[in-house]
């Protein structure tokens, strides 16, 4: 393995053809190079010298005669153990050695240059033969070889005083070389000076200028997804000067002034991956994450398990910045990942255990928008199209693109979330519980698939209660009750290392014994020494974040773009609903009907006056009737909203960290919601009004009396939708939507008016004020004059809610539709909660 950009993952096979060994280059990137001239085929022999990724100072094979000989791993003798009341008696003893295995695994009569490591364990018993010995030279750019992986060094108070590595100890992918008082532009077309094919990059996005005084400076060039300096964005269209330690992010590529030249890292997956330190404390000063540290190296796959309450899904959220942890750090190859969140969230996938998905869409549509979403607005579509189908190929789901998410097994719907996440190449991919309600079959499928996701050249950590397919992860992380590490290690080793034959035998003994040291057990074994004790002696430090301002990522897309992206979205997905299109209609036209059958041939006029008495006798029917109308369009606004944000909670946590505005996450809600159920409104008032005796001229639309009363109808439909949404954002399960849409609409009914008055009641009336209810059946009871249709008993005054005058309808309606805009406000302030806690203000 090199880790040297320039030598491609599948670079060239060394083969024995029965008289000799040959190298064959397999159709690399930067080619193979023999005496400086590029060759598809090469006999080697003692001596023979060849160059990998570039023709001076790439790698440099030496070829000499050895036997490289095979040693078989013993499995040490299964211990055997005991328990007491005070702890498993293999405890008291000193942890078992793990397996040694031999530095260089036998090579077969085809060994691949392979630039991704080899999971798989030797196998024993294998046929010696006379092996070349290849031995690489390092000079100039060309990154030594290691064995073990390799962990990223702190960095210190004093790291930017020099130039610190980009990539760890790699050599930069390529160099640009700079003229004096040239101007040179990065972007993703082809006209740009340095052209970057990076679908996160935009057409245009930054340049190096040189200053008068020969410093230089990057400008922003109104980028999508932004430039970065040392991990901060800078503003979008400005610019700021370059020191010698400064290093500019564009998409997957980073960048270094060297002198008079340019160096270029590009991000191929090749990344290593720590954590040290972890440590959350939560109110109370409970701490569920205890001093957690572990690193992997590149293009591995790392399984987390532990019981319940072991602290698995703290971690997931630290490790990813949706929640950092109090102490401690995550390194993304070197890099502060929450002091870097802005620049390197767009390297990082995350899946949910619930599926990032609308399942009303077709896979491909659903890739569509996500893309729409995620890529540079001056993306266009054929790019878009084109990475789609790559993707989808991939994963072996371009048979699929055309099926409904939801007629897809469980295992085909975790593919197209992981599609969903590929789609702007991440280098380190996390994944909570994939395998969730999978039968065993599908569990083996996704864990197959996460392998080789890992071997294509990345690194991918999965939260799993699996243990099933645990043998195919290069590493396992065992965490235990209380949030500590117990384990980490191969997990091939690690049964032998709890001393138990099952993993059922080793969650029994964390149940049982939940006060023993477990973190203390693995700290004092050779595992640890092995494997964690580099990164674990670094001293803890708190997280000390830049301004939160400044951690808030750029947008890919304008606000308007976004906004028109989801409005069609939603709409599709509600399109694609055929039953809740019939609902849509259905609903509003029963609740109408209904008004119908309260006394059909009574008018909403007031009575006459009494011959006898001259009083006003009340009209029972017109305050019926707009009861029920109101309360109907009450329960109908609310019920279309009040489980849109709780079921797609996943969804908007995953896409607000990418890049999504909550404002126009939450305007295309409230666009299309609000479409749907003021038309909803006209209906439930066009038919409760039309067929009954209604004043000949209206306060303010003259002769449209029947539109007058109408407005108020689907206002009320539209302010209730918007407490529909307030309920969504504050329920944790949408199963609590229901009882709480039933208490909202009782509650409207009591404080519409129309059942006792209100006016006059101290506290109680001034109470009603908040209800949309109160307000619209005060509109509609101006048109009407309820004052005259239900007058006031013996001794109370008028309700001044009801005054027949233009000013009072326009009070009413007023108060109505400012009561949404508040709902507004507080439904955008609830889903900032459902935010990656880096990103809040």
């Amino acid at each position: 393995m090199f880790e040297d950009a320039r030598v491609s993952w599948r670079h060239a096979t060394i083969a024995f053809d029965g008289r000799g060994w040959t190298l064959e280059d397999h159709g690399s990137t930067n080619g193979t190079f023999v005496a400086g001239q590029r060759l598809q085929r090469v006999e080697l022999g003692p001596g023979s010298a060849v160059h990998l990724g570039n023709a001076t100072d790439g790698p440099l094979l030496n070829l000499s005669g050895a036997v490289a000989a095979v040693t078989t791993p013993q499995a040490p003798a299964q211990q055997p153990y005991t328990a007491d009341a005070t702890g498993p008696a293999w405890a008291q003893k000193p942890p078992q050695a793990p397996h040694q295995q031999a530095p260089h695994q036998q090579a077969q009569p085809q060994q691949p240059l392979d630039h991704q490591a080899n999971w798989q364990q030797p196998q024993p018993h294998q046929q010696s033969r006379p092996q070349p010995h290849v031995q690489p030279q390092h000079h100039q750019g060309a990154a030594p070889q290691q064995a073990a992986p390799r962990i990223p060094q702190q960095q210190g108070p004093t790291a930017a005083a020099a130039a610190p590595p980009v990539y760890g100890d790699r050599s930069p992918t390529t160099f640009h070389q700079f003229s004096l008082g040239r101007v040179m532009r990065i972007g993703r077309a082809l006209e740009n000076d340095l052209v970057v094919s990076d679908l996160q990059v935009s057409r245009n996005h930054a340049e190096f200028h040189a200053t008068p005084d020969g410093r230089m400076e990057i400008r922003d060039l109104g980028s999508h997804n932004g430039t970065y300096v040392n991990g901060q964005p800078i503003p979008k269209g400005g610019s700021q000067l370059l020191g010698p330690a400064d290093i500019v992010g564009v998409g997957h590529s980073t960048f270094r002034i060297v002198g008079d030249r340019l160096e270029e890292f590009v991000d191929t997956g090749e990344v290593s991956f720590s954590a040290r330190h972890l440590t959350v404390t939560v109110d109370g000063g409970k701490q569920i994450l205890k001093d957690v540290s572990f690193g992997v190296p590149e293009k591995s796959l790392i399984a987390v398990i532990g019981p319940s309450g072991s602290g698995k899904s703290t971690l997931l959220k630290a490790l990813t910045g949706y929640r950092p942890a109090d102490q401690g750090e995550v390194l993304y190859d070197n890099r502060n990942l929450y002091k870097q969140f802005a620049e390197l969230r767009q390297r990082i996938g995350l899946v949910p255990q619930d599926d990032i998905l609308h399942k009303e869409l077709t896979v491909k549509k659903a890739l569509k928008y996500a893309a729409k979403l995620r890529f540079p607005a001056d993306t266009t579509a054929a790019e878009r199209e084109a990475r789609i189908d790559e993707v989808l190929r991939e994963l072996k789901l371009d048979i699929h693109k055309e099926k409904k998410v939801t007629s897809l097994s469980g295992g085909q719907r975790k593919r197209v979330s992981v599609a969903l996440e590929l789609l702007t190449k991440p280098s380190l991919i996390f994944l909570d519980e994939p395998t969730s309600g999978l039968d065993p079959g599908m569990d083996r499928d996704v864990m197959q698939l996460l392998r080789g996701l890992a071997d294509d050249g990345r690194t991918v950590l999965v939260v799993t209660h699996s243990v099933a397919e645990l043998a195919i992860c290069d590493k396992l992380l065992v965490m235990a009750p209380g949030g500590s590490v117990a384990y980490f290690g191969p997990p091939e080793e690690a049964l032998n290392f709890f001393g138990y034959d099952t993993w059922a035998d080793v969650f029994s003994a964390f149940e049982n014994y939940r006060d023993y040291d477990w973190s203390g057990r693995w700290k004092g074994s050779q595992h640890y020494q092995m494997y964690a004790a580099e990164i674990d002696a670094v001293a803890p430090q708190s997280v000390q974040m830049p301004p939160m301002q400044a951690m808030r990522p750029p947008k890919p897309q304008g606000w308007m773009s976004q906004f028109t992206t989801l409005v069609r979205r939603y709409t599709s997905v509600i399109v694609s609903d055929k039953g809740f299109l019939a609902l849509m209609v259905v609903l509003p036209a029963v609740l109408g009907a209904v008004s119908l059958l309260i006394h059909p041939d009574k008018g909403l006029l007031p009575n006459p006056a009494h011959p006898a008495t001259g009083r006003i006798v009340p009209n029972g029917t017109a305050t019926t009737v707009l009861l029920i109308l109101a309360v109907g369009a009450c329960f109908a606004g609310a019920a279309n909203s009040v489980r849109e944000l709780i079921k797609e909670r996943v969804i908007y946590e995953r896409e607000r960290a990418t890049g999504l505005s909550r404002s126009a996450y939450l305007m295309s809600k409230v666009f299309v919601l609000g479409m749907i159920t003021v038309f909803q409104g006209l209906l439930v008032g066009v038919i409760g009004f039309s067929s009954r005796e209604i004043p000949a001229e209206g306060l303010i639309l003259g002769k449209l009396t029947l539109l007058e009363l109408s407005l108020p109808i689907m206002a009320l439909g539209f302010t209730s939708m918007m407490f529909g949404l307030i309920i969504s954002s504050l329920v944790k399960t949408a199963e609590k939507t229901m009882p709480l849409l039933v208490m909202f609409a009782i509650i409207q009914v009591v404080f519409t008016g129309c059942l006792f008055a209100l006016s006059g009641t101290a506290g109680v009336n001034q109470f009603s004020y908040l209800m949309p209810s109160r307000w619209a059946v005060g509109a509609a009871g101006t048109t009407l004059d309820f004052n005259k249709v239900s007058p006031p008993e013996d001794g109370a005054g008028t309700d001044p809610l009801w005054e027949h005058t233009a000013g009072a309808w326009s009070m009413d309606m007023a108060a109505l539709i400012a009561l949404g805009v508040v709902c507004g406000f507080f439904v955008a302030r609830f889903l900032r909660r459902h935010e990656p806690e880096v990103m809040r203000k």
